[in-house]
């Protein structure tokens, strides 16, 4: 949901392949047969489910893939691309449910496709990725144990994301305004919001954020984030939310666009922030979620004091963003604007409560787990 950056006024920066022109390139690049394809919601790439027929010694079968096309601005930095491809291919092999790429003709794991656009030519980078199963999290209804193997899930991640390879610096992003450290580059996008009261948490959330955590995050411990552990980028297994004692599997991690060198506890808010949308009680969520996060990574004081802020200042993110890119793309409106629906009513609540109240739910909340051994 929350890939790009901070050049959103590009109106011309997403793919618009359209499905024919898809298939083909699969085809073409990939040497599959397509045998049934159809376009995905995404935010500022291009994503389609693709269906292949595929002819083997037991007879004919069909295998399912997703063609991510870059938007065109990403598209031109190589580097990073490539080390998100990589890092899926390497936490694939550590035991992760992410995707791998599928190999083009020529051996490579992406190649750029060019496309004629409003007498101009873009080009955009190209992956065929495996099709990972199970229903996203937010078609289910996220109950604490889910929440617990999330946050478990985000500590996981970004323990074992030691990764060495000649292009990860290129995850040292700068201003990428997805970056949670980047807060205050909102106040340049703040004014899509209009003149109310939204506008007035927001500015609050921003100087928060200066306040409290900028002089901190040198003492936060470095890593390397995912940084969108949203409920439509998580896949659990079907048959483990229906039945009546569910065995909970998380079946796929998908979207590694907003990858940057971050801190561990962005993970833990970014992740707390995303699954309190669809609940039906937001703020107990984020007890459950550090608590599966600290059975792996327990936060340090610091830390724990910056939690409210930086879930505040996702929370603001996703929300000025969605306004603003809305602006440019209003055909993809009813996307963009997911978090909308829910997100500011409970933001602003989190502002009317104040960071003690919350905390002291998330806090006492994450004690139970310590009463029940939950914790490794």
């Amino acid at each position: 949901m929350s890939s790009g950056n901070h050049q959103h006024s590009q109106k011309l920066n997403k793919p618009a392949f359209t499905e024919k022109q898809a298939a083909d390139l699969v085809e073409r690049r990939f040497g599959l047969k397509v045998s049934g394809i159809s376009l995905l919601p995404s935010y500022d790439d291009q994503n389609f489910h693709v269906h292949v027929s595929r002819h083997e010694v037991n007879g004919s079968c069909t295998k399912e893939y997703v063609l991510k096309i870059t938007n065109w601005e990403e598209s031109q930095n190589l580097k990073l691309i490539e080390v998100q491809t990589q890092v899926m291919i390497f936490l694939n092999a550590e035991g992760f449910p992410s995707a791998t790429p599928y190999f083009t003709k020529d051996g490579d794991i992406m190649c750029l496709e060019s496309i004629d656009t409003d007498c101009t030519t873009k080009s955009y980078m190209v992956r065929l990725l495996t099709y990972l199963p199970g229903r996203t999290v937010a078609t289910i209804s996220a109950n604490p144990p889910i929440l617990y193997e999330i946050g478990k899930l985000a500590a996981q991640l970004d323990k074992v994301l030691k990764f060495h390879h000649p292009s990860v610096q290129s995850l040292h992003r700068g201003e990428f305004i997805w970056n949670l450290a980047n807060i205050p580059l909102l106040e340049k996008y703040i004014h899509a919001l209009g003149q109310n009261r939204h506008r007035e948490v927001v500015a609050h959330v921003i100087q928060q954020f200066k306040d409290r955590v900028v002089p901190k995050l040198s003492t936060f411990r470095a890593c390397i984030n995912h940084g969108d552990l949203n409920d439509h980028n998580i896949l659990v297994d079907s048959t483990a939310v229906s039945s009546e004692r569910p065995q909970i599997r998380v079946s796929g991690i998908l979207d590694f666009n907003d990858m940057s060198y971050g801190y561990y506890v962005f993970e833990v808010a970014i992740a707390i922030m995303y699954m309190m949308i669809e609940s039906k009680d937001p703020l107990s969520v984020g007890g459950h979620v550090l608590a599966g996060f600290e059975s792996i990574v327990p936060l340090t004081t610091e830390e724990r004091d910056a939690l409210f802020p930086l879930v505040s200042g996702r929370f603001a993110q996703s929300l000025v963003l969605a306004a603003y890119t809305t602006l440019m793309y209003p055909e993809n409106e009813e996307y963009l604007m997911i978090t909308a629906r829910t997100g500011w009513k409970h933001l602003v609540q989190m502002y009317e409560l104040g960071q003690q109240a919350v905390e002291k739910i998330w806090f006492d909340t994450a004690k139970t787990y310590l009463r029940v051994g939950h914790h490794t």
